[in-house]
């Protein structure tokens, strides 16, 4: 049992969070995630699904072998086989978790053909093997707030006595409400036996905009430890972003007098991070870590921040680490300015990273009067795609439009080898993505095609989103540049470099009937 004044947070971005259709990561960005979860100081990361792919297998046993101080946790489902490659992949941790779940509710026994007593018998079996391995073991029952009181207690206390140390009751599919939330975790600590001497968690979705609340409202009933997502990302709406949950129980301790270890003036650089190698933007009015979240348009409240600003805030820019320091940046910048306001925004790039994103800043500042920071953050979004690594490379674009057609010609790497392609569209977007559909041909459809200006004017950098799916797959692409055209064609490309990467990702055989991957 953890110290009752302390939250644990653990974070599933790299798990639950990469299961957001389009939002698979390479093996390098889980781990630089990783690392900067480490680092801000989160006490739990869910690395991913070991017996998912051989890809996400690689990737936890990876985390696990450079972790520094937080518990490494793989997820699994109740069965022998899962449980044993998750310990294979965190068992090298200095701090390693085993994540078992079974979905519990009606529905979830219709699907798993258990009845309530084989249900119980599989959970003691599966917890009792996981805890002969790993002396951390975590056990969730999936849909826990759609599970019959009594047999939530029952499946609760049975997984106790197999010797779980910590019980996830996660809200699956976003259905609970706070004060039910609050009730059910309540009611387990009162009933089940053994309950005071593990941690309870909370795993709450936001499919009714409720996370955040629901996931707060548990730990004042008693749950000390949050499950939660960088940016809330996550299956369908998302989950209960860290972000928020940390802020809040920082800024209201007069409700919640809880501690956690998390440094949050690492917040914003990690939100930002977390939105590039997802290419999923964060929506201007995101609580804590969006665009508009310290911008005041009201004249009422422009007056009242401007004599106090505690008038209308709640949180300092600088509590999430938002600099409040300002480094005019243009084309006579060097790269020690560069170097110095990239620091100042979260990121300390080695020599011939920096040299890269200097080439591309100096080209940005010949176009632009001024660089904003937002211009510098967008650079750093494209410096991630069409690397040197990637299979597909833009390497040339001319386009011509108006009102007698439009066509683009387009010169690609694939693979190494140069290829080029002239072709006519219904607009330049659609002249450059047939173009690049001719050169590397697939079968993937657009789902997603959303351009947003960085900054105002007409020099303004664009950040293009590009979505495709293929085949069930669905992958994102997006790209910034002050050519929104080009822009278009580096997201796009992205995301077909993406689904190659996707493709790649080959799952063993696994009796897939027998409990769902969700949680």
């Amino acid at each position: 049992m953890t110290d009752n004044s302390q939250v644990l947070i653990f974070d599933t971005t790299l798990r639950d969070g990469e299961q957001s259709p389009g939002a698979t990561m390479s093996h390098n960005e889980k781990l630089e995630i990783a690392g900067l979860l480490d680092e801000m100081g989160v006490d739990i990361i869910e690395a991913g699904f070991p017996i998912a792919s051989e890809g996400d297998f690689a990737a936890v046993s990876d985390i696990a072998k450079n972790s520094k101080n937080s518990v490494i946790c793989g997820l699994s489902r109740a069965n022998f086989k899962d449980i044993d490659r998750c310990w294979e992949a965190v068992k090298h941790a200095a701090r390693p978790r085993i994540h078992t779940f079974i979905g519990t509710s009606p529905s979830h026994r219709e699907i798993t053909k258990l009845n309530q007593d084989e249900m119980v018998e599989r959970i003691f079996e599966t917890v009792t093997h996981a805890r002969n391995l790993c002396e951390d073991v975590q056990w969730s029952a999936m849909d826990a707030i759609r599970t019959e009181r009594d047999y939530l207690c029952r499946v609760v206390e049975t997984a106790i006595k197999a010797g779980a140390t910590t019980i996830n009751i996660p809200d699956t599919v976003g259905y609970t409400l706070p004060d039910e939330s609050a009730d059910i975790i309540r009611m387990l600590l009162e009933k089940v036996p053994g309950a005071s001497d593990v941690v309870f968690a909370t795993h709450c979705h936001n499919d009714l905009g409720m996370a955040t609340a629901n996931s707060l409202a548990a730990v004042s009933a008693g749950a000390r430890q949050i499950e939660c997502t960088i940016n809330g990302l996550g299956e369908r709406a998302g989950n209960t972003a860290l972000e928020e949950v940390v802020m809040a129980l920082r800024v209201r301790k007069d409700l919640m007098p809880y501690e956690t270890k998390i440094d949050t003036t690492k917040i914003m650089n990690l939100s930002r991070r977390v939105s590039q190698v997802s290419g999923f933007a964060v929506q201007f009015n995101k609580a804590i870590v969006g665009k508009n979240a310290f911008l005041h348009e009201s004249g009422i409240h422009q007056d009242g921040v401007l004599k106090n600003v505690e008038t209308f805030e709640i949180m300092k820019p600088a509590d999430i680490g938002i600099t409040e320091t300002n480094i005019a940046m243009g084309k006579h910048s060097g790269r020690a300015a560069l170097r110095s306001k990239l620091k100042e925004l979260g990121y300390d790039l080695a020599d011939n990273q920096l040299q890269d994103v200097f080439v591309r800043f100096k080209a940005l500042a010949d176009r632009k009067k001024e660089v904003y920071d937002e211009d510098i953050l967008a650079l750093m979004t494209d410096s991630v795609v069409n690397t040197g690594e990637d299979h597909l490379q833009v390497k040339k674009l001319r386009v011509v439009c108006g009102s007698d057609g439009q066509e683009a010609d387009l010169v690609m790497t694939v693979a190494g080898e140069e290829k080029k392609a002239t072709c006519e569209g219904d607009g330049p977007v659609d002249a450059c993505f047939n173009a690049v559909k001719q050169i590397f041909p697939h079968g993937a459809r657009l789902k997603l095609y959303q351009v947003q200006a960085v900054t105002d004017g007409t020099d303004a950098q664009a950040t293009v989103m590009v979505r495709l799916e293929e085949d069930g797959r669905i992958v994102t692409g997006s790209a910034a540049d002050t050519d929104t055209i080009l822009a278009s064609v580096k997201a796009y490309v992205g995301a077909l470099n993406r689904l190659i990467l996707r493709r790649t990702k080959t799952a063993p055989d696994a009796d897939m009937k027998t409990v769902s991957f969700k949680e």
